[in-house]
């Protein structure tokens, strides 16, 4: 079951300087626990974007219906 989410993340590598925020949906193939962490988020999607995950940094997150 996939899983929808709104997100708002801002890349912190020195090549996205001017033009370094983003939004829109993710989806996931499956939902994120309840628990997860905000560092589990920005690692899935620091591993989508071929970054390390401290090149992002996530404003906000959440699961559309």
């Amino acid at each position: 079951m996939t899983a929808k989410y709104y997100t708002q993340f801002v890349l912190t590598d020195a090549e996205y300087q001017g033009g370094n925020e983003f939004c829109g949906v993710v989806e996931l193939s499956q939902p994120m626990a309840q628990d997860s962490d905000k560092r589990d988020i920005e690692a899935i999607l620091a591993r989508d974007l071929d970054l390390s995950q401290s090149a992002v940094r996530l404003v906000s997150w959440s699961r559309l219906h």
